[in-house]
């Protein structure tokens, strides 16, 4: 089975995220993915006009869809948009958590956002976490969320990453249901690392990419396309594609 994920589209009225999120889902289109997961950031700078520009293109997928909040994101004007079915468990002011069972895996969404904050936090989430673990009754999972859980190595988006992830790499770590991987989006390029010993990716960005800048006085230019992960399952194994499309 397919599992396609997109982030950081942040899209806007004065720039061109829009169009690269319609090149990154023409691309993404003849694959027929079983479950797209957006990883957060959909909008920016409160155009929430964009939550429905970006549902009406999701409406041609004919497949089950994770919609999970970021930092820019406002949860309510999202909910406004999809309704419950998106989110049917979660309260009408508490986080938008979000699991997809399939036959084969449990597709885990945890929403890692803090109001008002650019920083993410999973603390208050780990039992909801560990719950989602134990009903995955033999199935493997997959974990998504929004803030990345290892250092990326560019110190301004390190400041910003998920907080309480030493918790819950504990929690991961020892479950009999420990994921294949986590996934996530936030710093605007990909990287590949672990937490206790499970991979964890970050996927690129819909939107321009942060350039490699690991702190130096160098700044490296960051040129990179739209990109997409393109998760893999099968013969019980996860192979995750770091995928590149036209901009414009």
């Amino acid at each position: 089975m397919l599992i396609a994920q997109l982030s950081d589209i942040h899209a806007a009225p004065d720039n061109l995220n829009l169009t690269r999120l319609d090149n990154a889902l023409t691309w993404l289109t003849p694959l027929n993915p079983d479950v797209l997961v957006l990883s957060g950031d959909l909008i920016d700078n409160g155009w929430y006009e964009g939550y429905q520009r970006i549902a009406e293109r999701l409406a041609t997928f004919n497949c089950r869809i994770i919609i999970l909040p970021g930092n820019a994101d406002d949860r309510g004007a999202m909910r406004a948009v999809w309704g419950p079915s998106m989110w049917p468990e979660a309260p009408d002011n508490g986080p938008l958590h979000a699991v997809v069972d399939t036959p084969a895996l449990r597709i885990i969404g945890l929403d890692s956002t803090l109001e008002g904050r650019a920083a993410g936090s999973v603390d208050a989430h780990l039992s909801w976490l560990s719950q989602q673990l134990n009903g995955a009754c033999g199935r493997q999972t997959l974990l998504f969320l929004h803030h990345h859980v290892f250092e990326s190595g560019i110190p301004t988006m390190d400041a910003l990453m998920c907080q309480g992830r030493d918790a819950l790499g504990v929690l991961l770590g020892a479950h009999p249901a420990r994921p294949l991987a986590i996934a996530t989006g936030h710093v605007h390029r990909p990287a590949a690392g672990m937490l206790a010993g499970i991979p964890a990716y970050i996927c690129g960005s819909i939107c321009p990419a942060n350039p490699l800048w690991l702190g130096e006085a160098y700044v490296p230019e960051a040129g990179d396309l739209p990109a997409l992960i393109v998760h893999r399952y099968a013969h019980d194994a996860l192979a995750s594609h770091f995928i590149s499309v036209t901009a414009v």
